[in-house]
């Protein structure tokens, strides 16, 4: 792992800690590194209605979209669960780094120390991808 791989995990380590999860006391934290080398972060956020909760993935890609940052800009995202094995990011988050953020490298860490490193297109495999409807 690279030393630009570790500052994403240990962005995305200090970010668990403000995770909102009260219900299921499972806090992850999520970074996304950008071309220029800016980190954006974020953590899930859970709501009563577990409907209504939002994983640490999609919080770090809204907030990024929300800041001025365009889809082409994202380079590679880290996941660190409160799990003892790596934990992937859900099917719905999935999608939303595949749409925003291409086919990048997801470092998927613990919090204790780094396990796996995947391809977005190996956690994701025949996408739902609106580039490919002609738009």
């Amino acid at each position: 792992m690279s030393h630009t791989d570790d500052e994403l995990v240990t962005a995305a380590r200090t970010v668990r800690a403000h995770a909102w999860a009260p219900f299921s006391k499972f806090a992850v934290g999520a970074a996304l590194r950008l071309r220029d080398g800016r980190i954006v972060t974020g953590c899930n956020v859970e709501n009563a209605t577990y409907g209504l909760t939002i994983c640490a993935e999609r919080v770090a890609v809204f907030k990024a979209i929300s800041e001025g940052v365009r889809p082409d800009e994202f380079t590679a995202v880290a996941v660190v669960a409160d799990t003892d094995e790596p934990t992937p990011p859900c099917g719905a988050c999935r999608q939303i780094l595949w749409e925003f953020c291409g086919d990048v490298p997801v470092i998927l860490a613990t919090p204790a120390q780094v396990k796996d490193v995947h391809q977005l297109r190996d956690l994701l495999p025949h996408a739902f991808d609106a580039r490919f409807l002609g738009r």
